[in-house]
């Protein structure tokens, strides 16, 4: 019976722990659990030398404790001799799992035994080191990582390897990886100058250069303009609240790590915090009249650029920055609304991304745990309601998805959208959310046709999830090589000699008054030099001006990824990059 990979790579875990363990034998072990494609386990060297020329040295011994076909066996221990036996052996860090657990109330300790090596672990494993394939993993990287995660205790060695069920799998793999290096978003922004981060202004806040810029304002129209086909309304919201806003909409409860610290208003001492996300704002628009089932739904969308304190060491590029702009929208309706809107909004998602070139998604619905729903705010038959339509939206359109019990934000279901890039990764990036939370807390109501009370439903719902994210995707997904309509520039006018300079400039200037994004390359570099300069900044069309071309009015065209210049009208250019434009917008 084929193993679980989810198994295997557990318990290729557990031969890494005993290859360390058996070359360094004082290392002290925490922990080593299964990872998407593969497997990792932190460790304490203590004053032993450590270096990544070691990675080669641990994935040998590896392979020759697989080769022992080592079975894993499984015993119990009483919690206490477990405690003492770890203690003796100074496995700090096994210690303090296994007061936890004495703490939680467990009374045994589970251990898996291969060969001579013995670790604390709850399994499962697979019976035997014979169904690993000796060829289908491999040691990747190193990195540091705090003990549980917390900056306050010791860094622990985190060594990383890959593990799939055959070679072919994990060649696969290391070929996506390698794509992915070369399609790094920090490392094409250096190439084609799209962003910057200056330790003057601080980590995590972006400095947009004008070609990125280019995109997020071709992106921020178009989205203004789908949304606006839609039925959305825009609006503007302040960077700051006061605290009085953030304490009724719970976000000082429960997200204040997450915030930057407050300011005081100089006249009033009033504390203000800078937003981390704008729906209590959306909220307070809506309070400021009285509202009718008439006026329902209400569809609001924002760019509402929202700061968040991350970690430095989880920051990323554009990928995960402090600062940030999130595609906000928020549909205000009433019950008998809500299959429709919500319906639509998937719809417009799934919409959006197949302008990008997106066709392939993974859906994820987060709902209750039905074993504890007192955990969960509003109305349990609203949850039932909402949990069912969904799932009956989904069925409908013949949308897979994968369920997930116990997922849900305490106050509402949601349905995550995870898309594929060229090279097959995952990027989580839709979401939309149910709230029975903010509703509720700032009393949020509408008249029904009965003339009574009601309280509405409010959808949060994301598409890019914010701009810096999806302009990351979006870069490593075209390799920084982006479609006309999206190109900061679209053609290259160069021009081979000064007599040619003049006629170049008209050119494009008549180019650009066909809204056509134009640069010159009228410097005295060989045109061989300007045509590969253009390339590498992978420019759709380049144009290059001589005596024929002044001559004859035709153009000679060289489009992005093919081999042959073209003859073309000035008239047949623009016809074929408007066309091309329109197609996706």
């Amino acid at each position: 019976m084929k193993n679980d990979l989810h198994t295997l790579r557990h318990s290729l875990s557990h031969i890494m722990a005993a290859a360390v363990k058996d070359i360094w034998p004082d290392v002290k072990l925490a922990i080593g659990p299964s990872i998407d494609n593969g497997f990792y386990y932190d460790f304490d060297f203590g004053e032993s030398p450590f270096s990544e020329a070691d990675l080669s040295k641990i994935e040998e011994k590896m392979k020759e404790l697989i080769k022992k076909d080592l079975k894993f066996e499984k015993r119990e221990i009483d919690i206490i001799e477990a405690i003492r036996k770890e203690k003796e052996a100074r496995q700090d860090y096994k210690v303090e799992l296994l007061e936890d657990l004495k703490k939680e109330g467990e009374l045994k300790a589970s251990y898996y035994t291969s060969g001579d090596f013995e670790d604390l672990c709850r399994g499962p494993h697979i019976s035997s080191t014979k169904d690993i394939n000796i060829n289908a993993f491999k040691i990747n990287k190193v990195a540091g990582a705090y003990w549980r995660g917390d900056e306050k205790n010791k860094m622990l060695t985190r060594i990383y390897a890959l593990a799939f069920d055959s070679k072919e799998d994990l060649d696969n793999h290391l070929e996506m990886i390698h794509q992915a290096e070369l399609r790094d978003h920090r490392k094409l922004s250096k190439e084609l100058d799209l962003f910057s981060i200056s330790d003057k202004v601080g980590q995590g806040l972006i400095l947009w250069h004008p070609k990125l810029s280019k995109v997020r304002e071709i992106l921020e129209t178009w989205w203004r303009k789908v949304h606006r086909q839609n039925g959305y309304h825009y609006i503007y919201t302040p960077h700051i609240g006061k605290d009085l806003l953030w304490k009724e909409s719970g976000h000082l409860d429960f997200f204040t790590d997450s915030m930057f610290p407050p300011f005081s208003d100089k006249e009033t001492d009033e504390k203000y915090y800078i937003k981390p996300m704008s729906c209590p704002f959306h909220v307070e628009i809506y309070k400021t009249k009285i509202r009718s089932y008439r006026d329902l739904p209400l569809k609001w969308n924002e760019l509402g650029t929202c700061y968040r304190y991350e970690k430095s060491g989880e920051l990323h590029g554009l990928a995960r920055p402090r600062g940030f702009t999130q595609d906000d929208a928020h549909i205000i309706c009433t019950k008998d609304q809500f299959k429709e809107e919500y319906r639509k909004a998937v719809e417009l998602t799934i919409d959006v991304f197949s302008r990008f070139g997106f066709d392939k998604f993974k859906y994820y619905l987060a709902v209750r745990d039905p074993n504890n729903k007192k955990m969960y705010v509003g109305d349990s038959d609203v949850w039932d309601i909402a949990e069912s339509t969904i799932k009956e939206i989904l069925q409908e359109k013949d949308i897979d998805y994968k369920l997930e019990e116990g997922g849900a934000k305490f106050y509402g279901p949601a349905l995550d959208i995870k898309i594929f890039d060229a090279i097959g990764r995952e990027w989580q990036c839709p979401t939309i959310q149910l709230d029975m939370n903010l509703p509720s807390k700032f009393g949020m109501k509408y008249i029904g046709p009965d003339g009574n009370e009601h309280t509405p439903i409010m959808l949060h719902r994301t598409i890019f999830g914010s701009l810096e994210r999806f302009c990351t995707i979006l870069i490593e997904h075209y390799a920084g090589a982006f479609p006309v309509w999206l190109a900061p520039v679209q053609i290259k006018v160069i021009s081979l000699a000064d007599t040619h300079t003049d006629f170049a400039r008209k050119m494009a200037s008549r180019l650009l008054n066909e809204d056509l994004r134009v640069e010159v390359d009228d410097g005295n570099e060989t045109v061989g030099n300007k045509v590969r300069k253009a390339s590498q900044e992978k420019i759709p069309y380049i144009l290059v001006i001589g005596n024929r071309e002044m001559e004859s009015g035709n153009l000679s065209v060289r489009e992005r990824g093919k081999e042959d210049t073209r003859q073309m009208t000035e008239g047949e250019l623009v016809g074929e990059i408007k066309e091309k434009m329109e197609r996706n917008q």
